[in-house]
Order: C-alpha cells, then structure tokens, then sequence
C-alpha cells in the first residue's frame, strides 16, 4: 500500500467520516476512494495543527506541504488538503505559449499590477510564485509576500543572473487583517510584492495603491473572465470607502496585465489563458488604460487584437495603436 506523499493527485477531500477521495484521472472532476497506509497519521496532523480560528492553513507532512480548507458539514468537519510541490516551477515549465512567457518575462523591471485571475484549482498562485521567482532570478531585489496560508517555497536568497542577489520574504495576513498587511510591506520597501488573492475591500484598495506607487505587484482573484477580474477589484475597492471614479483612475495608472487561466485536460492538464496588457511605459499614451479609465469596460476588441498580435510574433504595442 502506497503512502500519501507517493499518490499522485492535486487535492485529497477527506470526509466527516474519516474518508478520503482524490481525483480519479480519468474524467475532468470524478473521484475516486483512497487509502493511504500512513493515513491515519497525516489525518491527526491536518486536526492537530487547526489553531481554533483560521480555517485555511498549512501543514508541512514528511517534507511535502498542504494547503489545508477546514469546513463544518452538516455531519461534521471535512478537509480538503492540496498537495503543493517542493520547489516553485520554472514558468517555462507551466504550458503557457512561449511568446506569453516570453513577454511577461519581459515586465521584471516594470512598475504596476499583474492580475491573475480564474476559477479555484486553476493555477492562479502557482503562476504568479513562479513568476516572481523568475522575477528575482533576473532582477534580484526584496520580494514581499502576503499569503494565507503560504503555499509555493519562495523564502529566502536567491542569486540573480544580473549578479545581485534577490531575497524573498513570506508573510501570512497580520490578525487576518490583508490591508493592514500590505501597509506593513510598503514600509519595508519591496521591489516586488505578491498578494496571495484579493478577498476583501481593504485588500483591493491597498493593491490599487500599491500598484501606483513604484512597485511590481503580482496578486490573484477569482473571476469568470477578464473584464470581471476588472470589476471586481474596483467593487471590493468601493466596498473600503474608495470612489469608484478614483478605483478606475488608480487601476488604469496600475495595470501591467489582466490574465484569465482556466485548464483544460484530465490528466495532463494545461492553461487555456485570456489576457489584456497595458503599455508599461506609462509615459505613452495608451488605449487599454484609457478605457479602463472611463469605467466603461468595452475591452473584447483589444483583447482579440493583443491575441492576434501575439500570435503574429508581432510587438505587443504597434505605434499606430497607441493612443491617448
């Protein structure tokens, strides 16, 4: 009988009844039963490391960790624990089209916001890690992350190809508190920061900010598609108390790119992505921000055409289509 950590799955749904079911690898989303012979010991380790309070978290079983969703049934407590890898993924290692890798690759000495946005299990924060890894492989720099829980191996030094060293510091939410934590990372002058999902009003509000304000921020949403991601962000940030005339403003002098992942495939899957960029230099005039910007997001058009233009091997932002 195989041990947990040697199963292949992404996710293991532990019932109240002591039951555990992972993905069966021959549809989309059917199950299948398991029964690990160390079970009985990854389990008391799940209940043991709840604190009474946060229901997400994380456990770290024989070198592999988990993120952990605890969740009251109407017969009792379910887990679903998400079997997270040892090393963050190089991004070229993720199935996104060379020429997407290629050009946000090419925004690590870009100033704005990165928006990965997708249903849940799409690989959302498994993009974004990896990309603020190879962020500080090429620039170096002090990267700042805000994650609960924490969940790809970012800690620590890393030696850039430009010779600097890069240093990345994980941080959970202080008190759950997301804005107060972001406030915190500015003062501590990050060249990066990551914010593991926008979730509440203060969250959105302080990203807007931050994104503004001389640094590279890379966080996650759950949307449908682009334009939603969009729309949430500025309604969490209006829920905070911003105006919504002040969110459209901030989010067109922040935005860097707006992506949608979903993916396809059963058992070997890989990302189907939807993206909208914007010109990172902001001194340029530029189509993308104005419409955001006006709050009026008809923004299909320049979706298909940034495609087209990728596709075509063509530069991202012709002359002719920058526009004030």
């Amino acid at each position: 009988m195989a041990k947990i950590n040697d199963i292949k799955f992404s996710d293991i749904y532990i019932t109240p009844s002591k039951e555990a079911y992972i993905n069966d690898n021959r549809t989309i989303n059917g199950l299948a039963k398991t029964n690990p012979e160390d079970f009985d010991v990854f389990f008391e380790m799940i209940e043991n490391t709840f604190n009474g309070k946060n229901p997400s978290y994380s456990v770290i079983y024989e070198g592999i960790s988990y993120r952990v969703e605890r969740s009251i049934s109407i017969y009792g407590i379910q887990y679903c624990a998400r079997k997270m890898p040892k090393e963050t993924p190089p991004f070229s290692k993720l199935g996104f089209r060379p020429e997407l890798g290629k050009y946000l690759l090419s925004l690590s000495n870009a100033m704005g916001l990165i928006l990965w946005s997708g249903p849940t299990g799409a690989g959302k924060t498994t993009a974004i890690s990896s990309l603020l890894k190879e962020y500080l492989l090429t620039e170096g720099g002090f990267a700042y992350t805000i994650e609960d829980p924490a969940e790809m191996p970012l800690d620590g030094l890393y030696k850039a190809s430009n010779g600097s060293i890069g240093i990345c510091k994980q941080t959970q939410p202080q008190n759950g508190n997301w804005g107060n934590s972001l406030k915190s990372a500015l003062r501590s002058k990050p060249r990066f920061i990551m914010v593991g999902e926008i979730r509440t009003p203060e969250t959105a509000s302080e990203v807007l900010r931050a994104c503004t304000s001389g640094h590279l921020v890379l966080s996650s949403i759950h949307a449908n598609n682009v334009t939603d991601a969009i729309n949430s962000v500025i309604k969490y940030a209006t829920s905070a108390g911003m105006n919504e005339e002040l969110a459209f403003d901030l989010f067109s002098r922040g935005i860097l790119a707006v992506l949608h992942q979903t993916l396809k495939g059963i058992q070997h899957k890989s990302p189907d992505t939807t993206f909208l960029f914007a010109n990172p230099d902001t001194t340029k005039g530029d189509q993308v921000r104005s419409i955001i910007k006006s709050g009026n997001l008809n923004l299909a058009t320049s979706i298909e055409t940034q495609e087209r233009r990728l596709m075509m091997g063509k530069h991202m932002f012709a002359i002719q289509d920058i526009q004030s």
